[in-house]
């Protein structure tokens, strides 16, 4: 989160092993601040009421951390706790970890699944997460993240093993995206694979800043999922009140239903025609059922059923058109955002200058990447810093510019942020003339 947002944000945490459990929504706010979990879930304007049944366990690991943000204008990030190995982490969560997991699955637009390539871990744990997060593989991406601190040989038995544990996890036809990549902004450890990081950090940016303009698609996509659910879930009720006997022996009759209850599943796909991946979940159905009273579930509503189908046949289908036309409207929001603040140190920086075979007062863009290129950013950063830099967008750079692109990188290197625009302060003498 703090790599996209470019900013500290309030109850961050950055360490090598998973240092708190908490869930914190990072969102756009007037005023930097953080609201607890219970106040959260009794706010009307936040997208989180039903999360209040997962209890004060749950919610007492809960924020939501806002803040000022150019990038939270379009997009909201929920940071989840570390995934954990080991039977005693996963029983001292206190709440059903899978099940908050699955709640915001099915209410996001992008998971994102993050692996240190130096100590790639499949956990018990993580099992039971995938496994949460059934259904929604289209959702997901996975991010083979800090690939630098390992050499390349390594980096590609590393990739292999995960995407063997990834098969044997995620049942889905396509092999899924798995980008690798140095996702923070500090020198790359071992440059080697610069240019392979690079591309796939443009492929992962590309991938999140579709998400606004695909936003009302994914709602579409999950009514239908919701709706076909719904059907599902009517055939199920109205089977079982059917086979509940009117007068004696309900008990006996409930718990042989629920103990049978995956051949009636396969009885309504063989009837109705309907896909296994819309049914509810087998096991947790089935201690759903435990305490409910088949006798007052209601008979099937036919024409309920056939509103439903009338739905998704044309209903979807025109909104799809009108969703469409909409999007191809709206402009792109973009991924934006950053601060810093330093001073210039121009005749360190003069020195270099004019090493690199200056013309006419300026050196070529391939000469000042070769100086630029030794700080070992990633070209995504370097090619901010060029975009602020040659502030005459000749693609060249005299020693004004050379001097504020290395005073950037510096900046950068001691960890703080690049703007947007170039604050008047920093803007070379020479250059304040023409700006006026």
């Amino acid at each position: 989160a703090r790599y996209l947002l470019e900013q500290d944000f309030p109850g961050m945490r950055i360490g090598p092993e998973p240092t708190t459990d908490s869930f914190i929504a990072v969102m756009q706010g007037d005023m930097e601040g953080i609201i607890p979990g219970n106040a959260l879930v009794v706010d009307p304007k936040k997208p989180f009421r039903k999360l209040n049944a997962f209890g004060n366990a749950f919610l007492n690991r809960f924020v939501c951390a806002q803040l000022p943000n150019p990038v939270l204008e379009s997009i909201s990030v929920i940071d989840t706790p570390g995934i954990l190995s080991g039977e005693k982490q996963r029983i001292s969560r206190g709440y059903d970890f899978a099940a908050v997991l699955e709640w915001f699955a099915e209410r996001v637009d992008r998971i994102i699944l993050l692996f240190d390539a130096h100590k790639l871990d499949i956990s018990d744990e993580f099992s039971e997460v995938i496994k949460a997060l059934k259904n929604h593989e289209d959702k997901m991406r996975v991010v083979l993240n800090k690939a630098d601190q390992i050499e390349t040989q390594q980096l590609m038995r590393v990739y292999g093993a995960l995407m063997w544990s990834l098969g044997k996890i995620v049942n889905t036809p396509e092999v899924i995206r798995v980008y690798i990549g140095s996702f923070w902004s500090h020198p790359l450890l071992i440059p080697d694979n610069r240019k392979l990081f690079e591309a796939e950090e443009q492929d992962l940016f590309r991938d999140i800043q579709s998400l606004p303009r695909n936003a009302a698609l994914r709602k579409l996509n999950d009514l239908i999922k919701r709706a076909r659910l719904a059907k599902v879930h009517a055939y199920i009720i109205s089977s079982l009140k059917k086979e509940m006997p009117s007068v004696f022996g309900k008990d006996n009759k409930k718990k042989e239903l629920v103990n049978n209850l995956a051949e009636i599943y396969g009885r309504i796909e063989r009837e109705h025609q309907i896909s296994p991946g819309d049914f509810p979940n087998l096991k947790r159905m089935q201690d759903q059922l435990q305490a409910q009273d088949f006798s007052k579930f209601q008979p099937l509503k036919t024409k309920l059923l056939e509103v439903v189908d009338d739905m998704l046949a044309h209903d979807i289908a025109q909104l799809m058109v009108l969703v469409r036309q909409e999007e191809s409207q709206r402009p792109i929001q973009m991924v934006k955002g950053g601060a810093f603040e330093g001073t210039l140190d121009k005749p360190m920086y003069d020195e270099i200058f004019y090493t690199l075979s200056p013309v006419d007062g300026k050196i070529t863009g391939a000469n000042a990447k070769k100086e630029m290129v030794r700080s070992k950013l990633p070209n995504s950063v370097l090619g901010k810093i060029w975009k602020l830099a040659d502030i005459d967008k000749d693609g060249m750079l005299d020693d004004e510019e050379f001097a504020l692109a290395n005073h950037l990188i510096k900046v950068k290197l001691e960890g703080h942020e690049l703007p947007n625009e170039l604050p008047a302060h920093l803007l070379p003498p020479s250059k304040r003339k023409v700006a006026e």
